[in-house]
């Protein structure tokens, strides 16, 4: 893991210096794509007076709630339709379809339905993570090995205790990519809602976007863009990868 780190660290640091380097020499319009020092001075000022940690903090909070309750739903709905046929045949097509929608889509029904609230923002957030983990739990469920059901029901194993000893350990895999896939849908629709949708109770990390497009700060977007491509790396080294190998060990599906 370190050997990775040290690795991206250093592609990451040649890079900018690159970029750096192409901006001094005047290869590009510096006002159009600024350099990485101009960026970073941005990046200080947000920090400094609060705006940068209110804005992530506000997106995290609306992040979060939608991204639960995308999992709320998706969960027991993918696990539906990889038992049932008719399920699958009807929700599953349906969210197949749905997944193909662009999140941004939802914007305008959400601006329609909820105005300009916390729930439009939701709703969006919702509607764009959900498909993805029903659709990822149905395909980890559906790829177990039927031998693997029918040898659980001869040593007594029923219903509920075969979704959770049987079904579950062995479509976590699947489950897991989906979670992490929800995640990353979830960010998009977030992003699509915060820049159309316009909450005076809170301004997010997607405000930040649409207000430096508006003003052409492009010190400003690069830098919210870079902070939002830094949370999600976070999130995938703090929460998924060490959620991903704790439970492979737990359910005994590490090599």
């Amino acid at each position: 893991m370190t050997r990775r780190v040290l690795n991206f660290v250093a592609f990451l640091l040649l890079l900018l210096a690159a970029w750096e380097l192409l901006v001094r020499a005047g290869a590009w319009n510096a006002v159009l794509l600024p350099a990485p020092s101009t960026v970073f001075v941005y990046l200080v000022g947000a920090a400094r007076d609060g705006t940068l940690l209110e804005a992530a903090l506000v997106t995290g909070r609306r992040l979060g709630v939608g991204y639960a309750l995308g999992l709320v739903g998706g969960l027991p709905l993918g696990f539906l339709c990889a038992r049932f046929q008719f399920a699958r045949d009807t929700i599953g097509v349906l969210a197949l379809g749905l997944q193909t929608l662009p999140s941004v889509c939802w914007a305008p029904l959400a601006l329609l339905w909820f105005g300009q609230t916390e729930a439009a923002m939701t709703f969006v957030v919702v509607m764009g993570t959900t498909w993805s983990i029903l659709l990822a739990t149905a395909d980890g469920v559906r790829a177990i090995p039927p031998i693997w059901v029918r040898a659980a029901r001869t040593m007594g194993s029923r219903r509920l205790h075969t979704v959770f000893n049987v079904l579950l350990p062995g479509a976590l895999p699947a489950i897991v990519s989906g979670f992490k896939q929800g995640w990353a849908f979830a960010w998009r629709s977030l992003m699509a809602a915060e820049i159309f949708i316009t909450i005076l109770t809170g301004f997010g990390l997607g405000q930040m976007l649409h207000y430096g497009r508006e003003l052409h700060a492009m010190d400003q977007v690069l830098g919210v863009m870079a902070v939002i491509v830094g949370i999600g790396l976070l999130a995938e080294q703090i929460l998924f990868a060490p959620a991903e190998r704790w439970l492979r060990r737990r359910f005994g599906l590490s090599l």
